[in-house]
């Protein structure tokens, strides 16, 4: 069995940037756990399996290095159609165009238009759910590193999800984030208490609202730090849009730049977070098994 394969850099406009994507096409007679092995040796945050669908014109699903099923749609599913638009499988694009995609239970909508001989996506996520508030703030401080001080209250850190549930934790400033060192098994308590999944630690000054600078620690599927995680910043924009937080709706977020593979993600409330970004393919093969 041979199956065309690569990599492609998710929220970027040049190589070797942004956050990389590996990417499996025609995958539907591939098993859960070949799967599981092949994003293993692709050895990527996540790798993305591409499969016919009887109820979207594709179906996704996609796989930590560490065999840990990654649902909701941010840059695994992002990628996964900016490969497919790049090897022209989707035909033109000088118009904009809907397809839809299954995840998971969720189908959801991704708009694909060439700009300026560019691919870009839009890609509506799920209604915004959001869990209590975290209780013990201390116990976070610690297993970030960090001061009991240097968390904000202002929106209270809790669990929000738009696709996947992950802990979003406001600190005092872009140093604070940077200085964030996290004690894997300490967060780990943190979030299971808090039942989320990763934990999007950000700056947010309301004296620019449209911006924010984070970073994303997910220890629970073997993830330590992503360089670009939509399932984050999607809750993460419609959080701040519910706390009056976001009054044009519309936020960039800079994420990745302390690992040296700067992204930005751009998301706007319509109401529903949606996600947009291009990306570069870097790499095209065939694995064969």
């Amino acid at each position: 069995m041979d199956l065309v394969a690569g990599l492609i850099d998710v929220f970027a406009d040049e190589p070797l940037s942004g956050n990389p994507l590996a990417v499996v096409e025609d995958a539907d007679d591939l098993t859960v756990d070949q799967m599981r092995r092949i994003a293993g040796e692709f050895n990527q945050a996540e790798t993305t399996f591409i499969m016919r669908s009887t109820r979207a014109d594709r179906r996704l699903r996609s796989f930590t290095a560490s065999g840990a099923e990654v649902l909701g749609a941010g840059h695994n599913a992002l990628g996964a159609w900016l490969w497919l638009a790049g090897l022209n499988r989707l035909g033109p694009l000088d118009a904009p165009k809907t397809f839809q995609q299954e995840i998971g239970e969720e189908i959801l909508p991704i708009v694909l238009r060439t700009v300026d001989g560019r691919v870009h996506g839009q890609m509506r996520q799920a209604p915004l759910k959001l869990l209590p508030p975290l209780g013990d703030i201390s116990a976070l401080a610690r297993a970030l590193g960090l001061q009991d001080e240097d968390i904000l209250m202002t929106p209270p850190p809790r669990p929000g999800d738009t696709g996947a549930s992950h802990l979003l934790v406001r600190v005092r400033t872009a140093a604070t984030v940077d200085h964030a060192n996290p004690a894997a098994d300490a967060l780990l308590d943190v979030l299971r208490n808090s039942s989320a999944e990763g934990c999007y630690i950000y700056a947010h000054d309301p004296r620019s609202p449209g911006t924010a600078y984070a970073r994303f620690f997910n220890p629970t599927v073997g993830l330590w730090e992503d360089a670009a995680t939509g399932t984050a910043a999607g809750p993460l924009a419609a959080y701040l849009g519910q706390q009056g937080l976001l009054p044009g709706g519309m936020i960039a977020i800079e994420q990745g730049t302390k690992m040296g593979r700067r992204s930005i993600l751009n998301i706007r409330l319509v109401p529903e977070a949606e996600l947009s970004g291009t990306g570069v393919i870097v790499m095209q093969g065939v694995i064969s098994l």
